[in-house]
């Protein structure tokens, strides 16, 4: 005779571990590594190894001094996938010092001064990258152009050398072989910026040979493939749906009504939305557990403020792609969000007054 067991309600269903949540993060984020490395040549792969080198040896170092164990804490994945984040936010060939700086400072100072995993108010990957930007701002802007529109392909003999030595093997440095008619390692976006300030229109700035297709070479299918992660991150139910979508809607409403207002002088909506660091944001450093929102209202929220400051900076800021700054504000006001925003209580204020 078979027996079945039968359980009351409520049903939960079972969360996932930090390690195997890192995990799915880990592997969603290998299409936009790939295409990455695909158009901006082998450093990005080499950035990405050394930051994750870099986060996994800080985190031994502080868990030894802290005399706390190494294996628990190492094998839950999130200095790695801090690492990985770090590496793909640098440019391509910066010095290999700059990633050590920024991963370190990342892994010690913003993870394991607050207290470690679960602690950090500042999504520490953000954090280093700004410490980077303010730090070293000429070599943190210093991108190099795709690789198909290089005179000469980089070796990836080349590509170690740049890193390591500042210096291909034949004695070029990166401001020597990443010219293009004039132009110097610029991002689509940099150089949208940059030439509305000079007052060209939108229109004749997109005549440059970088904006071939609908946001720049190189950039529009990075940020598709991040796109495309980003949606298995949700279909695995590994991240929520609330945050990708509040900021992409928020930043496409507001770049449109801009374009409707002053089509000539805005940054194009689709330049907004597939370049830069857009989609890594939406998807993999915004849904950071630790520093977002947590109720369902809150991340949405969260997510529409950090679009709304991406959109100021990138339109009226110095800088272009505005991610890591706005992150970093919007995580400072999560407190008072969450505050406003938490469930109520079911029961919680009905039906309990003494007052009779």
């Amino acid at each position: 005779m078979n027996s079945t067991n039968i359980k009351s309600s409520p049903f939960v269903r079972k969360p996932l571990k930090t390690k195997t949540l890192m995990f799915w993060v880990i592997l969603c984020l290998l299409p936009g590594l790939l295409v990455q490395s695909f158009h901006f040549g082998i450093g990005t792969l080499i950035q990405v190894m050394l930051a994750s080198t870099v986060a996994v040896l800080s985190e031994t170092l502080v868990l030894v001094l802290r005399k706390r164990p190494i294996w628990p804490t190492i094998s839950d994945n999130s200095a790695l996938v801090t690492g990985i984040l770090i590496g793909l936010a640098l440019p391509a060939y910066a010095p290999w010092w700059i990633a050590l700086i920024g991963t370190f400072f990342a892994i010690v100072v913003v993870k394991h001064l607050y207290g470690g995993l679960g602690h950090n108010i500042f999504n520490p990957a953000m954090a280093a990258y700004v410490l980077l930007l303010v730090s070293f701002p000429v070599t943190m802007t210093s991108w190099m152009p795709p690789q198909s529109l290089l005179v000469e392909s980089l070796s990836s003999i080349d590509g170690f050398s740049l890193i390591f030595n500042g210096f291909t093997v034949d004695g070029f440095s990166i401001k020597q072989i990443a010219s293009i008619d004039g132009h110097t390692i610029a991002t689509p976006l940099d150089e949208m910026k940059t030439q509305l300030t000079l007052g060209f229109t939108s229109t004749e700035i997109s005549g440059h040979e970088i904006y071939s297709g609908f946001a720049g070479i190189g950039w529009q299918w990075i940020n598709v493939a991040y796109l495309a992660g980003g949606l298995a991150l949700i279909y695995l139910k590994v991240i929520r749906w609330h945050i990708p979508l509040a900021f992409v809607g928020t930043l496409f409403v507001l770049s449109l009504l801009s374009a409707a207002i002053n089509p000539d002088h805005s940054i194009p909506v689709l330049l907004q939305l597939f370049s830069g660091a857009t989609m890594i944001g939406a998807f993999f450093i915004l849904t950071d557990p630790v520093s977002a929102a947590t109720s369902n209202l809150g991340r949405m929220i969260y997510a529409s403020l950090v679009a709304l400051l991406v959109f100021v900076i990138r339109n009226y800021g110095g800088y272009p792609d505005a991610i890591a700054f706005a992150v970093l504000l919007a995580n400072m006001a999560v407190p008072m969000i969450d505050h406003f925003t938490k469930p109520r209580v079911y029961g919680y204020g009905e039906g309990n007054s003494n007052d009779n």
